[in-house]
């Protein structure tokens, strides 16, 4: 339930301002680009990247600006379930008719954010989402939102998350802690470095508090070599 988002219902915790960290640098790396869609994926199931999506996005809405969430998940969807909304109609509706968009579009009571729940599974998420009214339905939600974040897929599981990479300004990679391997990590980006996919930076959740306060990983893409450089680093994310 939308209670549960913790950016929402508990904006001065750590996490959140972790978040808040989040949305900063990824402001600074748009400074000189175009940054509206953003794909947001992960190597395997259940590393939080329906949470990840979620909460970044209620932080943006919170510094004002105009947000929407698309669910782009064909197969195992969940961001009608952190709402609490109806999921009768949505992406896959508005892929068959993306100027009937407003018809599925769902508010929330988070001022500013809306969403476009999956809709109906089909039997051929892929080719649905690589197709011509994909691209127009994104392009078409762009001229309308400051922001757009699309929750896909694992990109190590399915090829959706590289189809959706190609149409988006960039993506980001969620892992879980203590759950994702490096090397799974590290073939996630191989995969969307095959689609020249813009990989914006890598968000590690599910980290336990440590007795001298709170610390997280980042990864850093290595140009020169072709893989991940892994550092340590207090409170920090960057590309």
């Amino acid at each position: 339930m939308i209670t549960d988002i913790i950016t929402h219902s508990y904006p001065k915790s750590p996490i959140s301002e972790a978040y808040r960290v989040l949305r900063t640098n990824l402001k600074f790396t748009s400074f000189d680009s175009s940054l509206k869609t953003i794909v947001i994926t992960s190597s395997g199931p259940s590393e939080g990247k329906s949470t990840t999506v979620t909460n970044l996005a209620v932080t943006f809405v919170q510094s004002g600006s105009k947000a929407i969430i698309i669910d782009a998940d064909l197969r195992k969807p969940r961001i009608h379930k952190i709402f609490g909304i109806s999921n009768r109609f949505g992406t896959t509706n508005s892929i068959v008719e993306p100027q009937a968009v407003d018809d599925y579009l769902q508010k929330t009571s988070i001022e500013g954010l809306d969403i476009l729940t999956s809709g109906p599974l089909p039997p051929n998420p892929s080719e649905l989402l690589g197709s011509k009214k994909m691209k127009d339905l994104l392009e078409l939600v762009k001229s309308r939102y400051d922001i757009v974040f699309i929750d896909s897929p694992p990109v190590g599981v399915v090829t959706d998350a590289q189809i959706l990479s190609t149409l988006a300004d960039g993506t980001i990679l969620v892992a879980a802690s203590g759950q994702v391997t490096f090397e799974a990590l590290k073939r996630s980006k191989e995969l969307l470095g095959k689609v020249n996919a813009n990989i914006l930076g890598v968000v590690v959740n599910m980290l336990e508090k440590e007795s001298s306060g709170y610390y997280y990983y980042y990864y850093r893409s290595d140009e020169d070599t072709g893989g991940i450089s892994k550092k340590r680093k207090r409170r920090s994310w960057r590309r």
